[in-house]
């Protein structure tokens, strides 16, 4: 029994649909992708500081899917003294990096505010390059209750 001519057809448009928009599979994760090897990676293995990053948590968490978190760091935001990328990281999640964000000197402030998701009780960081090439780090602990019991 052969493909008629319609099968064809919708079999190649279905096809084309999903490749064409860029619902291709994506390759396996490495295992080998931590929280400090995304770190590692992003400040080169250069020393960090942190007189002037501030992260803001919660110490508990009593829905993981929406936790509030602020980042803000001490800065000028002129000349080189400014921040170029801050790099939020949970240790605990299957894939760490959960967000960067880009600032310019037209920035004014390298201020940040959003809601992340967390699988369980981990440590938040975050890692923020200066124009100067050093980098700031703070880390804060998080726990995440299920439907707030202390679980």
């Amino acid at each position: 029994m052969g493909i008629d001519r319609r099968q064809f057809i919708k079999v190649s448009a279905a096809a084309t649909i999903v490749f064409g928009a860029g619902l291709r599979p994506k390759p396996a994760i490495s295992a080998e992708t931590t929280a400090e090897s995304l770190i590692k990676e992003f400040t080169g293995g250069a020393p960090t500081s942190s007189d002037k990053l501030t992260l803001e948590t919660p110490e508990i968490a009593e829905n993981g899917n929406t936790v509030p978190i602020s980042v803000q760091v001490d800065s000028a935001m002129t000349g080189d003294d400014f921040v170029e990328t801050v790099l939020v990281v949970a240790d605990g999640n299957p894939l760490p990096e959960v967000i960067r964000f880009n600032f310019t000197t037209m920035s004014g402030e390298a201020f940040a505010k959003t809601r992340i998701r967390l699988a369980k009780t981990q440590n938040v960081t975050a890692v923020a390059k200066m124009a100067d090439g050093t980098f700031q780090m703070a880390t804060n602990s998080v726990k995440v209750t299920i439907g707030g019991c202390g679980g």
